[in-house]
């Protein structure tokens, strides 16, 4: 019996070419095969006369093989089929190309349907390498809307559609997991008629419904994944943190400047939940510099004030000490009253702050000792925190910065670690983002997640200019950053690359080439802007192959004000903080994303002096320029995002590879109305039945769980 789950190969009589091909696309089963959907439709829906056909047109003609003939071009070895096509109104030739079985399947006098594009010859009309059926065949291939699909070699869209049509009539009516009455209320047919209408619509508007509905069962059951999530955690026990409102306010008084208000309403919102029993689950987004580290040291604070653990954890070395020294240079002073402890822990380093106030480098050992017996409160650095070698006791609240996914079973094996086997609560979780997320992405692809933002960027920060540079326009550009040097100010300048492209190798072959080779590497443009047209400047370079302590003195030494141009990849891109930086000058800037841009371009406006971000690019295209001018004219990064997602698709925002989320979904991501539906759908299904689903849902449920890997 057919069913969805049944493997290509069992089916009889599928050429295994095809199957292999399919492989090769990750197409194994008839899920696979019907979830692979047309990328577009040609419309041979209106039979035409050949006296009535015109170049460009794509159409069909029915009529009769007059005349068939084969030959061979050597210059391309290419085998080409010729014929005539006749009927009551005229005739036309129709050129195949490498397909000689034609002449069985053509003979003299056989009449049927011919689909394809109308293009002009040296001999007049021609359809080129039109689609053929017999004139008995249902039509498949020449009537109606003919669906397209994406193809490799073997496979092709007319090997796809022999396949997928009689299976679609194989198997009926498909039982559908997603209930009735939220396809009814959505206005969604149910699956069988999607897929029949996705893959031999009757009608373009009929296409488009079906791939909809396809889309949203996939959305309706990541947003059940997410609200069980929720739910089971709900239910887990995590550490309370009995915080007061004096102890509050006795940190908000110590800070030398204001929260703004969406700090504060972001900090409370935070508060709020760390002090019930069960794990807090929530993101805090925020442009970059608007203040998410006060915020999330603050719960850290208190929850040592009672003597709670906190870990924060940074993607780079440079972040977790940037961390570690924002949080002793404002709270340093509270940490010793409180006789709380601190400690930077990542590759290479690892210090402590006690709580008498004394600070020193220590031995990593030292500090798991401390972090065991409980009494070390507050740990910073990278995922050497995780390191087997390190158990916490009492771990309250874990702070990832830049990692929006970090599963509850990681959460509660590194909550777990102070005693193997024991039921020890869950740590609350908080994760950090500079980069903006768009609407539809925060409910679904981070739908278990709370969210709080903070939308305001501290008071006395100024506007960063933006400039679009092209080539022209360079000596201009570089007159103003040697400018703003000798008043003192420093410049950040990004390349997209470490390495200069290959050359030629040592026989003298030409090296692979990439469409990446002609872009800026920062090893080349450092000796080129330090020897040629910085000489008069201090200029520095860092990059990710440089070894941990090159990279510490590196920045260091511009931190300080002792290089006037650090030339970088996108290690800079996060947790750099140099308030005398007031220039970002970005090399091939169309290489970026919009997001990356834009956290660049948020490493320089932190002081007080005016700062400016330099867009240079060769690229003249229209949609290089509409990114980057929406860079220059979005209000705030959360604009940007939307933007970013428009132009680039959730793909390209996510990282498809590292989500693993359908095909089917990527494009519904951007559809708001579509997405709050399927929502809707999930919570009115688990109201009905909990955790307890009907047994077709809670299959796919935990076939669609296994098939992503959002943490």
């Amino acid at each position: 019996m057919l069913t969805l789950d049944t493997e290509l190969s069992h089916i009889k009589g599928i050429n295994k070419r095809i199957i292999a091909g399919l492989a090769k696309m990750g197409i194994g089963n008839v899920r696979g095969l019907l979830l692979h959907l047309p990328a577009r439709y040609d419309d041979f829906s209106q039979a035409s006369g050949i006296a009535d056909l015109a170049i460009g047109q794509t159409a069909t003609v029915r009529g009769h093989v007059r005349k068939i003939s084969m030959r061979r071009t050597f210059r391309r070895n290419l085998t080409v089929i010729e014929a005539v096509i006749a009927d009551h109104t005229g005739a036309i030739r129709a050129v195949w190309f490498n397909q000689p079985y034609l002449m069985n399947t053509l003979a003299v006098g056989t009449p049927g349907s011919f689909a394809g594009k109308v293009t002009y010859a040296q001999n007049g009309l021609c359809l080129s390498s039109p689609v053929y059926e017999p004139e008995e065949a249902e039509a498949t291939h020449t009537g109606g809307l003919i669906p397209i699909y994406p193809e490799t070699k073997g496979v092709t869209s007319r090997g796809i559609r022999y396949l997928v049509k009689p299976i679609l009539q194989a198997l009926g009516q498909i039982p559908d997991c997603v209930p009735a009455s939220v396809l009814k209320a959505s206005g969604l047919p149910d699956f069988t008629i999607a897929l029949n209408a996705a893959h031999f619509p009757a009608s373009l508007e009929e296409a488009e419904t079906g791939k909809k509905r396809i889309a949203f069962e996939d959305l309706f059951l990541l947003q059940m994944t997410n609200l069980q999530t929720k739910m089971r955690l709900a239910q887990e026990p995590a550490h309370p943190v009995p915080w007061t409102a004096a102890e509050r306010d006795h940190l908000l008084a110590a800070l030398p400047f204001k929260l703004t208000a969406s700090q504060r309403t972001a900090l409370d919102e935070i508060l709020l939940d760390i002090a019930r029993p069960h794990p807090m689950n929530r993101l805090l987004q925020g442009d970059v510099g608007s203040g998410k580290t006060v915020v999330v040291a603050m719960a850290a604070l208190l929850a040592a004030k009672h003597g709670l653990q906190t870990a924060i954890l940074a993607p780079t070395e440079v972040l977790a000490r940037q961390h570690y020294a924002t949080i002793m240079k404002l709270f340093g002073a509270a940490i010793a009253d409180w006789h709380s402890s601190a400690a930077l822990v990542t590759g290479h380093e690892a210090r402590m702050f006690y709580g008498e106030g004394l600070e020193t480098a220590v031995p990593k050992a030292r500090i798991a000792e401390r972090v065991k017996d409980g009494h070390l409160h507050i740990v910073i650095g990278t995922h050497a925190i995780l390191q087997k070698s390190v158990s916490f006791s009492r771990l309250a609240l874990i702070a990832v910065d830049e990692q929006h996914r970090f599963g509850v079973e990681q959460r509660a094996t590194l909550g777990k670690k102070a005693a193997a086997g024991a039921k020890l609560p869950i740590p609350h979780f908080l994760s950090m983002s500079a980069t903006p997320i768009p609407r539809t992405l925060s409910l679904t692809v981070f739908g278990d997640l709370e969210l709080s933002t903070i939308d305001e960027l501290p008071q006395g920060r100024l506007p960063i200019v933006t400039k679009i540079v092209p080539d022209a326009s360079r000596a201009k550009a570089y007159d103003f950053m040697r400018a703003q040097a000798k008043q003192g100010r420093q410049a950040f300048v990004i390349c997209p690359r470490i390495e200069s492209a290959p050359s030629d190798d040592d026989a003298g072959l030409p090296a692979a080439k990439s469409h990446w080779d002609d872009v800026k590497a920062v090893e080349d443009e450092y000796e080129r802007l330090a020897k040629r047209v910085f000489p008069d400047l201090r200029v520095g370079m860092l990059h990710g192959k440089m070894k941990s302590a090159e990279k510490a003195e590196t920045m260091k030494r511009f931190s300080s004000g002792d290089l006037d141009i650090l030339v970088a990849t996108s290690v800079i891109e996060v947790g750099v903080d140099v308030p005398n930086a007031s220039i970002m000058a970005i090399e091939d800037a169309d290489r970026f994303g919009l997001a990356q841009l834009y956290q660049f371009r948020g490493r320089v406006g932190r002081g007080e002096h005016q700062s400016a971000c330099l867009l240079f690019t060769k690229n003249r295209s229209a949609i290089a320029r509409e990114r980057l001018t929406a860079l220059m004219t979005a209000k705030n990064g959360f604009e940007l995002a939307e933007r970013d997602l428009l132009l680039r698709g959730p793909g390209e925002f996510l990282g498809q590879h590292q989500t693993g989320l359908p095909d089917t979904m990527m494009g519904a991501l951007k559809n708001i109305e579509l997405v709050k539906a399927a929502r809707a759908g999930a919570l009115k299904t688990l109201e009905a039945h909990g955790e307890e689903q009907p047994p077709l849902l809670a299959e796919r449920l935990l076939r669609f769980k296994h098939s992503i890997h959002l943490e």
